[in-house]
């Protein structure tokens, strides 16, 4: 069979008209096994609510997942697998920057709709990709927020960075300098690591000996909560530590007391921001036993998205491309709308809270409309 003719058999057979059904062919991308598999993990349950989900509206989705093991190689192999061997009608995923960005450029290659769900680097949607969509909000609006949050709740002058030098850090962190020097902040520090690393104990002290009001650190989850036990041990204590979401607004960050409590962090989503939210991730505790990260809730999102789009438009890719172009949703991220301004290419307009972890709790802080608890500003000191 040809690969037109075998497309064109897929298409017929992907709209069931009269039944009150439609079968639909997604691929999704994620790292379900590697150094991100913990965060991994988040969204490939937020993919497989979705598709329960969307089985209850009549949609049945053939969910093909490839893992790409964090690395962009890999994520670039399982889209060339997706494109061109499973002939999938649109794809979900990747999760970490690298990937996302990596495949991107397959995507328009191949002209596949991919929507990503998670992944922060500015550049993924400033290429003028018209085959690629991001529902999250990219990197600079992590910067944004979590500064904007420090200069309302305190009268900080200079600000550190530390950060992992990827794609995702390099670009979030970069984002951060630049709004931090347009605020009129000192920066005192400017420290890149190789992730994974086993001790950041001398690059914390040096951060220390310039005693910055703000600390604006950049991981993924193990870096994260390493960073922060090293902290307490060398004695950094600056007004605020701000994590730059990622490993800092996951259970694992959360559930370490000890070092996570006071720390700032931006996300995507909370669970209270609407009833919907709220709904979504009470289902989610019943079903996993602990409470979504954002990246659960945007890969549910982007996946409900994808689904109803897809099955609308009988699997056909420029339609389903069109469509997701031209139209909006409204979910448990609040609106969802493919917008092309300052640059940016089928970018979802997203506003980032801000939380700080309290006894245990992450509470939203910032901005005061979103805000359910007051902030302890400044960090009063280790225990």
């Amino acid at each position: 069979m040809t690969k037109k003719l075998a497309m064109a058999v897929a298409a017929l057979a992907l709209a069931l008209p009269g039944t009150g059904s439609a079968q639909v062919k997604i691929g999704f991308i994620n790292s379900i096994t590697g150094p991100e598999a913990p965060i991994g993990e988040n969204l490939t349950n937020g993919v497989d609510m979705a598709v329960e989900d969307l089985k209850k509206q009549g949609v049945n989705v053939t969910l093909v997942k490839q893992d790409d093991t964090g690395k962009p190689q890999v994520a670039m192999s399982a889209m060339e697998q997706l494109a061109t061997g499973d002939e999938v009608a649109a794809v979900v995923g990747p999760y970490t920057s690298a990937t996302a960005n990596a495949v991107a450029k397959l995507a328009q290659q191949y002209k596949v709709p991919q929507v990503v769900p998670a992944a922060a680097k500015e550049e993924i949607t400033k290429q003028g990709y018209d085959w690629v969509f991001r529902l999250n909000a990219p990197a600079h609006q992590y910067a944004q927020s979590l500064i904007d949050a420090a200069l309302t709740f305190g009268k900080p002058k200079s600000i550190a960075f530390i950060y992992e030098s990827t794609d995702f850090g390099a670009s979030v962190a970069g984002a951060g300098k630049d709004y931090a020097q347009k605020k009129g902040l000192k920066i005192v520090a400017d420290e890149a690591y190789q992730k994974g690393a086993p001790d950041y104990r001398s690059t914390l002290t040096k951060i220390k000996a310039q005693n910055p009001d703000l600390v604006f650190m950049v991981s993924y989850v193990a870096d994260a909560i390493l960073l922060m036990r090293q902290s307490r041990e060398v004695g950094l204590k600056p007004q605020a530590f701000l994590g730059g979401g990622a490993g800092f607004d996951t259970a694992q960050f959360e559930g370490e007391k000890d070092i996570s409590n006071l720390v700032f962090s931006v996300t995507q989503w909370t669970p209270e921001s609407s009833k919907a939210a709220t709904a979504f991730a009470d289902r989610y505790k019943a079903k996993y036993g602990k409470k979504p990260t954002y990246h659960a809730a945007c890969a549910y999102a982007a996946m409900m998205v994808v689904g109803e789009t897809a099955a609308k438009n009988g699997g056909d890719r420029k339609k389903i491309r069109d469509a997701l172009a031209n139209g909006s949703w409204t979910g448990i991220m609040g609106k969802v709308d493919f917008e092309t301004y300052e640059g940016f290419t089928n970018q979802n307009k997203l506003v980032m809270p801000v939380i700080q972890y309290q006894g245990g709790k992450s509470e939203t802080v910032f901005p005061k409309e979103a805000a359910q608890k007051k902030a302890v500003y400044p960090f009063p000191g280790w225990k």
